[in-house]
C-alpha cells in the first residue's frame, strides 16, 4: 500500500475518534418509527419532523434520537426546549 494512503488511514481514524471536529449544518433523514416513515431534517440550527408530536412540541422522539446518534456533532443551537435535553440526556452535553 502507498505510505502517503497509509497516512490518510491513520488520519481518518484519528478524526473519527474526535467527533467534535465535525458540526453538521444541514442534515435530511427518513426515521423509520413504529407507526410511520418520518422525514426528520436540520437547517439553520432548528429541527424539523414530519410526526404529529413535532407539530406541537418542536421536539420528538425522533429528533431526540438523532441528537443522541449525532452528539456533540449536532449545533447547541438545535438543542429541544429547555429542560428537554436534559430530562432526555442528549447531544451528550
Amino acid at each position: 500500500m502507498h505510505s502517503s494512503l497509509i497516512g490518510k488511514i491513520e488520519k481518518a481514524k484519528r478524526y473519527a475518534e474526535e467527533r467534535d471536529r465535525v458540526n453538521f449544518s444541514e442534515l435530511r433523514a427518513s426515521f423509520r418509527g413504529e407507526h410511520d416513515v418520518y422525514h426528520v431534517s436540520l437547517k439553520d440550527g432548528s429541527w424539523q419532523c414530519s410526526c404529529n408530536f413535532f407539530a406541537g412540541w418542536k421536539v420528538c422522539s425522533h429528533t431526540m434520537a438523532l441528537e443522541r446518534i449525532l452528539g456533540v456533532m449536532v449545533p447547541r443551537s438545535a438543542n429541544p426546549p429547555s429542560g428537554v435535553a436534559e430530562t432526555a440526556g442528549v447531544n451528550g452535553r
